[in-house]
């Protein structure tokens, strides 16, 4: 992804018929140390949510 400007992914999922609404958010971050991180946040449309930083050594690896 050299040159390459990454965006974030947006996903929603709404179901009203099974008070259903949520949403995923997925991206790509360089480090300072030359690494990538991925960072995914989801939760209830409406609310902050939960989230998780996964570290790769190398952005080929994220």
């Amino acid at each position: 992804m050299e040159n390459e400007e990454a965006r974030p992914v947006h996903l929603r999922r709404i179901d009203p018929s099974q008070n259903m609404r949520r949403f995923y958010v997925v991206a790509i971050q360089p480090t300072l140390f030359g690494g990538a991180s991925v960072i995914r946040n989801w939760g209830r449309i409406g609310t902050s949510g939960q989230s998780m930083m996964e570290t790769f050594d190398a952005e080929d690896s994220a």
